[in-house]
């Protein structure tokens, strides 16, 4: 329902599982390495889950963008009104929709609404605005569909583009 997949801890745990698999089957040889950087791979991944898990339920977000991040709230319990489902094509949100969010912005007094990497922000300054909540910030929340080369060469990877989602989502 969501081809973001990648944006699930569960989905990421068995991944790797089948990923290792696979290369375990193709280089027997190196077999028991591949194994033991999975185990701590997949540690790793565990405990990041189980802080995301400690750090949500029955929140509600408010995403003034595209929501690439169906996984992600189903899986910890979040609650979300979002400006487009999945990755629309659509680059306007609707009267409707800014009307709606900035409704459900103002019920619920949010400290923030969440936009992806790539936004221009527009709608989220439009919804804070019409909103009127006070100190309301703008908090990116990344997708990973635009990490660059670059990014990982400075330390970029998929534990550390979750952990801060984790930290944008506290």
């Amino acid at each position: 329902y969501d081809e973001h997949v990648w944006l699930s801890l569960n989905n990421a745990i068995a991944s790797s599982n089948e990923i290792a698999r696979a290369l375990m089957e193709k280089d027997e040889a190196h077999a028991q390495i591949y194994m033991a950087n999975l185990v701590s791979y997949v540690d790793r991944l565990a405990a990041l889950k189980q802080e995301f898990a400690d750090s949500f339920g029955g929140k509600t977000i408010i995403v003034c963008d595209r929501f690439p991040f169906r996984y992600l709230t189903d899986e910890f319990g979040l609650k979300y009104y979002a400006a487009f489902v999945g990755c629309s094509a659509e680059s306007e949100a609707s009267f409707e929709t800014i009307a709606f969010l900035s409704v459900k912005l103002h019920n619920l007094n949010a400290p923030a609404v969440f936009v992806t990497e790539s936004a221009d922000k527009k709608i989220a300054k439009t919804v804070i605005s019409s909103a009127g909540v006070k100190d309301c910030k703008i908090v990116t929340l990344d997708s990973m569909q635009s990490t660059t080369f670059k990014q990982a060469q400075k330390g970029a990877d998929y534990l550390a583009i979750m952990r801060g989602n984790l930290e944008a989502l506290k």
